[in-house]
């Protein structure tokens, strides 16, 4: 039996790296991301675990080489790590790579498991090392958690890198300091300009922050050298002489990157974006709830790479502004 085709866009772009949510709920409510009220999907309109599984076993046998398992918070979600186990069996069986972002407020319980499991990497989601900053933009007192999280999975033998969203007037004077601590604690960190997606309290063009200034004011202290490191996602990356450590910058506003783009996202509830920044979607719950399960998921295939775009259109140019797309991340997995 000949195996199935890969996944090939219409632009010619090979999709190997499927980023998969698992739960549109977190136990923070960071205040770029989502409202404080926050009103989470009916868990009736969630994907089982079987699911998600069989999903995962269908992108990997059209080519996807990388997986990494998103949120909301992955780690929330019951019986999480039988997921993670179930799909690590097929490391070094189609799948080259199996990771995790978290916000890690329950890393230190779970990170053994990871790494029993097959996971090297994990991505960890922190603006702040100030306990009284992150209480402010987390809305929750949740940093020793996130630290003691970080902390035992670099015990655990896990690589972590720390992802950190730019703020203007938020952490911004901290850039550098997180920098060095990441660095000296032997963590990568990847800075991310903040994308507007979903309605939230605040302006975020209050709070954007370009990286090209970023980059500007780290080069007035630091030798940073461009980098030819790839982790497969968006992030081009630099060396920092000073700190002896790899800084990932990603640019969705000032650095548009989607002629590369290797990615799909599928939400917790089975819908297949092929773009963080656009409205287009292929409902795979309903492909796996059919009577043909595989013959429906392979049509949606067909139409989702005939239906990638060629690049979203994110932008954030004026106060006041609607964001790009009504959704939030929590929703299409961060």
């Amino acid at each position: 039996m000949s195996s199935p085709a890969p996944l090939i866009d219409r632009f010619a772009r090979h999709i190997t790296y499927l980023r998969m949510s698992v739960t549109d709920r977190c136990d923070l409510r960071c205040a770029y991301c989502m409202p404080e009220r926050m009103e989470f999907l009916p868990r009736a309109e969630v994907l089982t675990l079987e699911e998600l599984h069989k999903l995962a076993l269908a992108f990997i046998a059209r080519g996807v080489r990388k997986l990494r398992l998103t949120g909301g918070e992955p780690l929330v979600r019951r019986d999480m790590i039988e997921l993670v186990r179930a799909i690590g069996r097929e490391l070094g069986h189609g799948l080259d790579e199996l990771t995790m972002t978290t916000n890690g407020t329950r890393l230190a319980e779970f990170a053994d498991d990871l790494a029993a499991a097959g996971v090297r990497r994990i991505n960890v989601s922190l603006d702040t090392r100030d306990r009284q900053g992150f209480a402010r933009l987390a809305r929750r007192d949740c940093l020793p958690q996130v630290l003691e999280g970080i902390a035992a999975a670099k015990a655990a033998g896990l690589k972590v890198k720390i992802n950190t969203v730019a703020l203007k007037g938020v952490n911004e004077a901290e850039i550098p300091d997180l920098i060095a601590w990441a660095h000296a604690e032997g963590h990568e960190l990847t800075l991310i300009e903040v994308m507007p997606l979903g309605e939230v309290e605040g302006d975020r063009f209050d709070h954007y922050l370009p990286l090209d200034a970023v980059r500007r004011d780290l080069e007035s202290r630091w030798t940073l050298t461009p980098s030819d490191a790839r982790s497969g996602g968006p992030a081009r990356y630099v060396d920092i002489a000073e700190t002896g450590g790899r800084l990932g910058l990603i640019t969705p506003l000032t650095g548009n990157f989607c002629e590369g783009c290797n990615r799909v996202r599928v939400t917790a509830t089975g819908q297949l974006f092929m773009c963080l920044g656009g409205e287009g979607k292929v409902d795979l719950r309903a492909a796996l709830r059919s009577d043909d399960a595989d013959s429906a998921l392979a049509n949606a295939f067909a139409r989702a790479m005939g239906e990638k775009p060629e690049r979203h259109g994110f932008v954030i140019d004026r106060p006041g502004a609607a964001p790009a797309l009504a959704r939030h991340m929590s929703m299409t997995g961060g």
